[in-house]
């Protein structure tokens, strides 16, 4: 780029990626509004697996339509394996390759108060009526990164808070303990009154179909359960995404 120049400027997105044809389309549709709010000309999605395009073909999209800064954003609620390694290391060769272009990673979304306020807000959506003796099941993806467990702890304290919900507890789809069946099993033990179930997941997909057949198989014991779907249903997640991509 020549001295002076002005910079061009690209957003980059970063999906998980999904064997599910109807969670890459509700990914795809999802990010397709976002960027409808961003008056920013180059923006390009990828992901970072088991879905095209490829962080490499994003990547390069953003380079031939002219890009000379690019900000890539992930679309990750929080920071794991795939933020703290996978990721670089898939744009560490691409930024040798085009060592005048400027690359700025955003990070993933953290534990943040909105996303919290925006989960109370889901759950007295799907539920009549939140009453003390209800119980809430929080169920991540899993990871064997000892922060997850941190983290987890943080968002069932806020949720507790928030709903005024004495018993929140959490399980994982993977990786770490304790499970989705016995998490669900534990809380099925320890309430009387209706459980909520909340996926910590952006979008729908096949871990999203393991819950959905979890608590489906718990309904039919007699068991009330709500499920409250991905939290990409709230605006809340359009708003942080939206935040991190235009910041300076």
């Amino acid at each position: 780029m020549k001295k002076g120049a002005a910079m061009v400027k690209a957003i980059l997105y970063i999906g998980h990626g999904t064997r599910s044809k109807k969670g890459a389309e509700e990914a795809q549709s999802f990010l397709h509004r976002v960027m409808d709010r961003i008056s920013v000309e180059i923006q390009e999605i990828s992901f970072l697996e088991l879905t095209e395009p490829s962080i490499e073909e994003g990547f390069l999209r953003c380079v031939n339509r002219g890009a000379t800064e690019i900000s890539v954003v992930p679309l990750f609620l929080l920071a794991a394996g795939h933020i703290k390694e996978d990721i670089p290391q898939s744009l560490g060769p691409l930024c040798n390759m085009y060592p005048t272009i400027q690359v700025n990673i955003r990070d993933p979304f953290g534990v943040q108060g909105k996303i919290l306020d925006g989960i109370a807000e889901l759950v007295r959506n799907s539920v009549d009526e939140i009453s003390p003796q209800d119980a809430v099941l929080v169920v991540g993806r899993g990871s064997s990164d000892k922060s997850i467990h941190t983290a987890f702890a943080e968002i069932t304290k806020g949720i507790r808070e928030r709903l005024g919900i004495k018993y929140v507890s959490v399980c994982y789809l993977a990786a770490t303990e304790p499970r989705l069946q016995e998490g669900l099993e534990t809380v099925s033990k320890q309430t009387v009154g209706k459980i909520i179930v909340i996926p910590y997941l952006l979008f729908s997909g096949l871990l999203l179909k393991e819950i959905d057949q979890m608590v489906k198989m718990k309904q039919n014991m007699g068991q009330q359960i709500i499920h409250t779907g991905s939290l990409s249903k709230h605006r809340v997640i359009e708003d942080i995404i939206i935040e991190r991509a235009i910041r300076k």
